[in-house]
């Protein structure tokens, strides 16, 4: 079976999460039960997550962090997409739980059930379209809008060394294809079942500012060494 990416990283964090938000916020330990309750209030903890001390003891532990890849990936897109005039909570869960779910390299290669064949390229997606049916082609362009937007936003260099040195589409391509997949796939029942159309127009209409927000993150605060992860060594990255 198939799920879709949905904007659900904060419903994912751990209790480790919470240790690390406490052990930031928290050096006084009769502050620690007070801030505990906080917690179970949504509102509430979005506006702890938002403190820029959780943000800047992300990048000073980067080494080792005992928090899950959602928590990670939230709270730097969060970070990211806000500096960039972008503040939409839903959008920055999405875009971080696809960063958490691309990081898997089979979850990025695939959109479709278990094993179907596995598409490593943007025209062999668009391929697959033409001979699908209406809930295939939904994921498909739900998966092609992903796609652009990951491989554009975390990967730019790749993106430009291609173009220059192998006749690769140039970046206004991936821009312009993420955006018209978001947009088609937005207008589907099933993203209206899903209740992903919101989200979907947004990265519709802003894939360039988020695009390029992204890209930001990762030349100031991901290192990606060979390019074959854009983890850092977490809780839950060691156990995939």
């Amino acid at each position: 079976m198939v799920t879709i990416i949905q904007p659900n990283c904060r419903a994912q964090f751990t209790s480790e999460d919470m240790d690390f938000v406490v052990s930031v916020l928290t050096p006084a330990s009769d502050r620690v039960q007070s801030l505990v309750r906080l917690f179970t209030d949504p509102d509430s903890l979005d506006v702890i997550l938002d403190d820029d001390m959780i943000f800047r003891a992300l990048l000073e532990n980067a080494v080792c962090l005992r928090v899950s890849k959602q928590f990670y990936f939230y709270i730097l897109v969060r970070h990211v997409l806000r500096r960039s005039g972008i503040d939409d909570r839903a959008v920055a869960d999405y875009v971080a739980e696809l960063l958490a779910e691309f990081s898997l390299a089979e979850r990025a290669r695939n959109p479709l059930p278990e094993g179907s064949q596995p598409m490593d390229y943007l025209v062999d997606m668009l391929a697959a379209i033409e001979k699908s049916d209406e809930r295939t082609r939904f994921l498909i362009r739900a998966h092609v809008g992903n796609h652009s937007l990951f491989l554009s936003g975390v990967f730019p260099e790749r993106v430009h060394f291609r173009a220059q040195f192998r006749g690769a589409p140039e970046m206004e391509y991936y821009e312009s294809l993420g955006s018209a997949n978001f947009r088609v796939a937005g207008d589907h029942r099933l993203a209206q079942q899903l209740e992903l159309t919101p989200i979907f127009s947004r990265l519709a209409e802003q894939f360039h500012a988020i695009r390029l927000a992204l890209n930001d993150m990762t030349d100031r605060i991901i290192s990606l060494g060979d390019g074959s992860t854009i983890l850092p060594q977490t809780s839950s990255s060691q156990a995939d």
